[in-house]
Parts: structure tokens; C-alpha cells; sequence
């Protein structure tokens, strides 16, 4: 529970008391308390400091680090950023998404015109399109 940030919760502890980044962070270290080789984490920083997001970036390095493979489904563009391999649908929402747009590292995403992620991460990382 140190690894994901709430090692001062107590045994015992009510959920309710929980805020909704303790209780998503609670349910990342149940996960990871079982080695795996594969880790499909659905948008994991939902409800995260931005704090705790770097460290669950550095929780995914290791797992990497340690052979595992990690599958992260993610609009946060920092760990979007942090990835080996991106595979970015689009180019809109629901009916007006679904195709792959771009499949490749996020270096290169930013250069893809139909990518609204490579708009925003072109953005934030200070890149002209």
C-alpha cells in the first residue's frame, strides 16, 4: 500500500471514509499484490493528484522493468507521454471514433494530423503542428 500512496490507511478502515483517489489507489494495490505478466489498467489516474499519478507512472516503469507487460487504457497525457507504444483511436468520440489513427511511440503521434491526443500532447509539450 506504501507502493501506491495510502500506506497511513488503517486495517479495518471504513470505504466511506475513503476519498475517490484512496479508493482508486486501493484498488490498484489489491491488483498488484499478485505479480503478473500482464496488466491491463483501465484509466487508472481517474481521481489521482497529480502526485500520485508520477507515482503510479513509477509503478508501471517497474513492472516493465520487471517483464511484465502493461496495457493502460488513459487520457492522461503525461503517462500517455511516459509510454513505449500508443495506440490512439479516433479520430472523434463514440460514433465518431473506432478507427486507429495511429499505432507507434508517442514522439511520433504528435505529427499525426487526425489525432486529437497528438493535437494535445503537441500542445502541452510546446511542438508546432
Amino acid at each position: 500500500m506504501d507502493d501506491v500512496g495510502i500506506g497511513y490507511l488503517t486495517l479495518g478502515q471504513p470505504l466511506s471514509t475513503l476519498s475517490g483517489g484512496e479508493r482508486q489507489r486501493l484498488k490498484l494495490a489489491i491488483e498488484l499484490a499478485s505479480p503478473a505478466d500482464v496488466y491491463v489498467l483501465d484509466e487508472p489516474t481517474t481521481g489521482l493528484h497529480m502526485s500520485d499519478v508520477d507515482r503510479l507512472i513509477g509503478l508501471i516503469d517497474r513492472f516493465v522493468d520487471a517483464g511484465s507487460t502493461v496495457i493502460v487504457i488513459e487520457h492522461n497525457l503525461d503517462v500517455i507521454s511516459r509510454a513505449d507504444h500508443v495506440l490512439d483511436l479516433g479520430p472523434g468520440a463514440g460514433a465518431d471514433g473506432g478507427r486507429v489513427v495511429f499505432a507507434g511511440p508517442p514522439a511520433h503521434l504528435v505529427s499525426v494530423a487526425d489525432s486529437l491526443t497528438g493535437e494535445h500532447l503537441a500542445r502541452r509539450h510546446g511542438i508546432a503542428r
